[in-house]
C-alpha cells in the first residue's frame, strides 16, 4: 500500500520537527512541512491523542512516549528513504564499523543540522557507560549534538573534557562551552581546559610543563569515548586564523581535511600540524570508541580523508555528505 508508506514518512517529518524545535507552534510547524495549518490539525490531534505530543502555551513538545517512538521509527524511515542502503555502502567504502546517514543537507538547511546533532547525541548515548570521561570539539556540528542530547533523570559519574583548547571563535562554539553545556544535559560534570587553540612552538612547550595544564591534558588522552566534528581544510585555516603563508602552504600540499589540529590531503597523509595543547592523533589508538560527525555536500572530501587518517569507530553524516562520497568513489 503506497499510500500507508507515504502516510507513515508524512507522520515521522511532522513529529521529526515537533522533537527538534520543541516547543513549536502549529503555524511554524505548518511552514516547516510544507503544509497549511488546517491538514496538519489532523495529524496534531491525533498525535496528542495517542499521548505522543503534549500542547501547552508555548507549542507542542514530544512526550516521553513519543521520544521512545521516534527513536523505534528511525530504522524503518532509514529502510524506506533508502538511507539504510547508503549507510552499509559507506560502511565499505570507508571501512568505518557504523555509519548513520541522516536526511537533508546540513549546510544547507538549518533542520537538517538540528537532526545531525540529534542523531549524533544520540548514537553518543549508545556508548556511554555509567562512569566514563568523554572527549568533545568544538563547532557547530559539535553544538547541535549538546544541544540534541536529551536531559538526563539524574545525576551520573559521565565526565565532559574538551579535546582540545579554542579561545577567540564564538563562545557558543568553543570546547569549552559544549563540554560544560554536554555535561549539563548528562547530569555529569565537566573540565575547562583554557588554552589557545593555536600556538607558538615554544608557548605550546612551556605551557604542556604546566601542573594544571598536564592534569587536564592527561584525563583528556585517557577518555573512553572522543566525539569530533570534521572540518574543511582551507574553511577551518581560516576560522583558526592561520597565516597566509600557512594557508598558501595547505593549498599547495593539497590540505582537504582538518581534525584535532592536523591537516590531511586526501589520502589521509598529515601536510601540517598546528601547535596545540590536548589530544593529539597518536592518542586516538588508545580511545575505545572514536565518533566523527560531519555533514554537508562539501564535507564529503575531508570525511573520506579523515577515514583514512585514522580509526572512525562510528560517522554521524548526511546525505548531502553520503552522495559527494558516493561520488567520489565512483569517479575514482
Amino acid at each position: 500500500m503506497p499510500e500507508l508508506t507515504d502516510k507513515v514518512r508524512t507522520r515521522y517529518r511532522v513529529l521529526q520537527r515537533i522533537l527538534l524545535h520543541q516547543p513549536i507552534g502549529r503555524r511554524t510547524l505548518a511552514h516547516m512541512v510544507g503544509t497549511t495549518e488546517r491538514v496538519l490539525r489532523a495529524d496534531v490531534e491525533l498525535f496528542k491523542g495517542q499521548g505522543l505530543i503534549d500542547v501547552g502555551p508555548l507549542g507542542m513538545s514530544l512526550t516521553e512516549a513519543g521520544e521512545s517512538l521516534m527513536e523505534d521509527l528511525d530504522s524503518v524511515i532509514s529502510v524506506l528513504d533508502g538511507r539504510q542502503e547508503t549507510e552499509r555502502h559507506l560502511e565499505e567504502q570507508l571501512a568505518i564499523d557504523r555509519v548513520v546517514v541522516v536526511g537533508g543537507d546540513s549546510e544547507q538547511d538549518e533542520w537538517s543540522l538540528r537532526e545531525l546533532g540529534y542523531s549524533a547525541a544520540h548514537a553518543l548515548r549508545a556508548y556511554l557507560q555509567p562512569t566514563c570521561t568523554v572527549a568533545v570539539t568544538g563547532g557547530s556540528t559539535m553544538a547541535a549534538m549538546a544541544e540534541g542530547m536529551p536531559r538526563a533523570p539524574s545525576a551520573s559519574s559521565i565526565v565532559v573534557v574538551p579535546a582540545r583548547g579554542g579561545l577567540g571563535e564564538q563562545v557558543e562554539l568553543l570546547a569549552n562551552t559544549i563540554a560544560s553545556r554536554l555535561a549539563e544535559k548528562l547530569g555529569g560534570s565537566y573540565r575547562m581546559f583554557h588554552v589557545p587553540d593555536s600556538l607558538s612552538a615554544q608557548t605550546a612547550e612551556q605551557l604542556s610543563q604546566e601542573p594544571a595544564v598536564q592534569e587536564v591534558v592527561e584525563q583528556i588522552r585517557a577518555a573512553d569515548i572522543v566525539i569530533h566534528g570534521i572540518g574543511e581544510a582551507l574553511t577551518m585555516a581560516r576560522r583558526r586564523r592561520l597565516d597566509e603563508a600557512t594557508v598558501d602552504l595547505l593549498n599547495g600540499r593539497g590540505a582537504v581535511a582538518e581534525a584535532f589540529g592536523y591537516f590531511f590531503d586526501e589520502n589521509g597523509q598529515i601536510v601540517h600540524i598546528m601547535n596545540t595543547v590536548g589530544l593529539r592523533l597518536e592518542d586516538l589508538a588508545r580511545i575505545p570508541v572514536v565518533i566523527g560527525v560531519a555533514g554537508g555536500t562539501g564535507k564529503g572530501t575531508a570525511i573520506r580523508a579523515a577515514a583514512r587518517a585514522y580509526r572512525i569507530d562510528a560517522l554521524i553524516t548526511d546525505e548531502g555528505a553520503a552522495q559527494a562520497i558516493t561520488g567520489l568513489a565512483q569517479t575514482y
